[in-house]
């Protein structure tokens, strides 16, 4: 069994010895609502989890989908409530952003080997400041019905759409993660860089598409986020991009690049949300919320680490 998936598998058994224990604790944890509400609020940083999946197997990192969530969710609303344009458009217009900073991200890390961290640093202060610049620096309310039904919308009975979006991208990307060439060379890279380019895998095209794949989320993300508030606030989205981190990174994949897996990254989105869930309900004050998620993602770290080490 590979190790990434018996992690997945050991991550899975605590996320139900948590639900267990939480049950046990507040009775009112399994209820429905409670339920479909952790699917809701996790639905967001699983959307983004999923992109920064490719990103890690590739041994990249991106900082910015945060700030790019926010910049993506301000050009619907600029487009939208200002501008005038079909919702259809001001949609469209809001993935594409998000996909394009993804582009340069890539396109700048490759053709001029700047590490990710420092390239994604310098994105995600840029994206939060043409954010801020498109906006005005206020947040644009009042959107059409049309421009929120993603971020509240019901589709399949009680279940909301953005719970099926965040389901639609963990399978999509699974398939092409375990089903596709182009999946096979995203671990391939991960592994071995240079081996990869040997083997005559065309390794800057891999990362390109990895990094424009995670800017693809983070722009989704953005509209679910406007529309379930409906309004595009520029400030929106800080630290989401350390949830996504650690969804993928306590869902079993490797910082170090080569192996993991999207059903991971879903586990991990999940465990974060049902452990910020039962805190909300044992009123932990959000201080204490902050510490305690912490930790447990420094503990997959060491994991993940100890991991590494009995690899070598």
């Amino acid at each position: 069994m590979r190790p990434e998936t018996r992690q997945t598998i050991t991550m899975s058994v605590i996320l139900l010895g948590l639900c267990a224990v939480l049950a046990a604790a507040k009775p009112e944890f399994l209820t429905r609502e409670n339920l479909l509400n952790v699917l809701l609020q996790s639905s967001t940083n699983c959307v983004l989890a999923v992109g920064m999946t490719f990103v890690i197997i590739t041994a990249g990192i991106d900082l910015s989908v945060g700030s790019v969530l926010a910049f993506s969710g301000v050009v619907l609303g600029v487009l939208v409530k200002q501008a005038g344009v079909g919702v259809g458009i001001g949609l469209c217009a809001a993935a594409a952003a998000g996909t394009c900073c993804g582009l340069v991200q890539g396109a700048v890390i490759v053709r001029w080997a700047v590490p990710p961290f420092v390239c994604t640093l310098g994105m995600m202060c840029a994206a939060r400041g043409l954010g801020l610049i498109l906006a005005g620096g206020q947040t644009i309310h009042g959107l059409p019905p049309a421009a929120t039904w993603l971020g509240h919308g019901k589709l399949i009975g009680p279940i909301a759409v953005p719970t099926l979006l965040s389901l639609a991208a963990v399978g999509v990307a699974h398939v092409v993660l375990t089903r596709t060439a182009y999946g096979r060379h995203v671990f391939a890279v991960g592994a071995n860089e240079e081996a990869a380019r040997l083997a005559g895998i065309r390794v800057g095209t891999v990362k390109l598409i990895a990094y424009a794949t995670c800017g693809f989320t983070a722009g989704l993300a953005g509209i679910i986020v406007a529309g379930r508030t409906g309004s595009a606030s520029p400030i929106v989205g800080v630290g989401n991009e350390l949830y996504a981190i650690a969804a993928a990174v306590i869902g079993g994949n490797s910082l170090m690049g080569g192996r993991g897996t999207v059903i991971g990254t879903l586990v991990g989105a999940l465990l974060i949300q049902v452990l910020r869930n039962g805190l909300n309900l044992l009123i932990v004050p959000d201080r204490w919320q902050l510490v305690v998620i912490g930790l447990v993602i420094v503990l997959a770290a060491i994991i993940d680490q100890m991991r590494q080490g009995r690899r070598a």
